[in-house]
């Protein structure tokens, strides 16, 4: 493989590249508008709920008991009714998402520490967000009756007696919570995926459709430098729209960036060379642009959508559907992104997820390399 034959091909592309500004304002506006689209619009975050209350006691302890919901930032309370059926039509109507009911002798039964029955309606036409719900009013419910517990012993003067449990748990990597902080990771998995396998998609079919394949073929450049030469310049296109994801998710939406920045461009890079080796074999195999573009996208954006822990956790899905995803490469690219991003962990830690990438971008160089052949169609 001689060098100046590769730089060839390479500069060739480079002034392609430079010649289509329109494909070239896409490579570069496409990752901050799906940062801007996924980073705001995929949220698992459940924050101002709005809920309708029916409290048939009305006295000081069933106003306390409220008040805990209504000073919550999880819940909204719009309505205060009169009748259950009232809570059932703002349901149905979609006006709220819950319905607090509580007794009639909600504060005669708490003072005589008895178990008090209060229902709550949920709209469970989405399921999460009703599961994400009910546990935000079973929390208020469990500390109001810790309290209530604790406040007991220290009125008798008891001293002796086993309390509750009190539990004081800490998140680690994640502290608020915030589902921006596990998705803008990746979300750069999901950008450099699309990016590099679109990008190479069309380097080899698009010289087939415009005639000038055979120009290629009749010179003594070899299929491993024609490959490395279409690749290079897409490379640093990949590098630019990773630079552009990572700055927006570091100063955008405030993910915080704990770990080597140096280390997550390095890895970065081992990646960026099998989504466009992915790309290549594509438009090596490929017979037109639109088909190139087709299969770029389903090799490209569902695999990391869907399969690459990004979305759905992988140990909550099939054990068939587990195995498939260990063959896919954005599998270990997410994992790599959210150590360094949120955990700040090194290279010690990441170096299984690297040794597979580089098995793959190797094999996928190799592939379509061997899949290239240097003679008419």
């Amino acid at each position: 493989m001689k060098p100046s034959r590769t730089w060839a091909i390479a500069k060739k592309e480079f002034f392609h590249i430079y010649r289509d500004p329109r494909s070239l304002a896409l490579v570069i506006l496409m990752p901050a508008l799906l940062m801007l689209l996924f980073g705001y619009a995929v949220t698992l975050d459940v924050k101002k709920v709005s809920m309708a209350v029916l409290d048939r006691d009305r006295s000081q302890e069933s106003l306390n008991f409220i008040q805990r919901f209504s000073a919550s930032p999880y819940f909204n309370l719009r309505f205060s009714v009169q009748d259950g059926k009232e809570i059932e039509r703002l349901i149905d109507q979609g006006e709220v998402k819950m319905g607090l009911i509580l007794p009639w002798d909600f504060s005669k039964t708490i003072k005589a520490e008895k178990v008090v029955p209060i229902q709550v309606l949920i709209d469970g036409a989405d399921a999460n967000t009703a599961n994400i719900i009910l546990g935000y009013a079973q929390a208020i419910a469990r500390q109001y009756t810790q309290e209530k517990t604790i406040l007991k012993v220290s009125r008798m003067g008891v001293t002796n007696l086993n309390l509750p449990i009190d539990v004081r748990p800490r998140v680690w990597f994640n502290e608020d919570l915030e589902s921006k902080n596990y998705f803008i990771p990746g979300l750069v998995a999901v950008i450099m995926s699309i990016a590099g396998v679109l990008l190479t998609g069309q380097v080899i079919v698009r010289e087939w459709e415009r005639g000038t394949m055979e120009l290629l073929i009749s010179t003594p450049v070899r299929k491993g430098e024609l490959m490395m030469g279409k690749l290079i310049p897409y490379f640093f296109l990949g590098l630019l729209d990773l630079s552009l994801a990572v700055l927006m998710g570091k100063w955008v939406f405030e993910v915080p960036l704990r770990g080597s920045i140096a280390l997550l461009f390095a890895l970065s890079c081992i990646y960026i060379f099998v989504a466009l080796a992915l790309g290549l074999t594509i438009s090596t195999f490929a017979r037109t642009q639109l088909l190139a573009n087709q299969m770029a996208m389903l090799a490209g954006f569902l695999p990391t959508f869907l399969l690459s822990g990004f979305t759905f956790v992988i140990p909550n899905m099939p054990h068939w559907l587990q195995i498939i995803t260990y063959g896919i490469a954005p599998r270990y690219y997410v994992t790599i992104l959210k150590d360094i991003f949120l955990k700040g962990v090194g290279f010690s830690f990441l170096w299984r997820e690297t040794l597979v990438l580089i098995g793959m971008a190797a094999a996928g160089l190799w592939v379509a390399t061997r899949g290239f052949k240097k003679e008419l169609r």
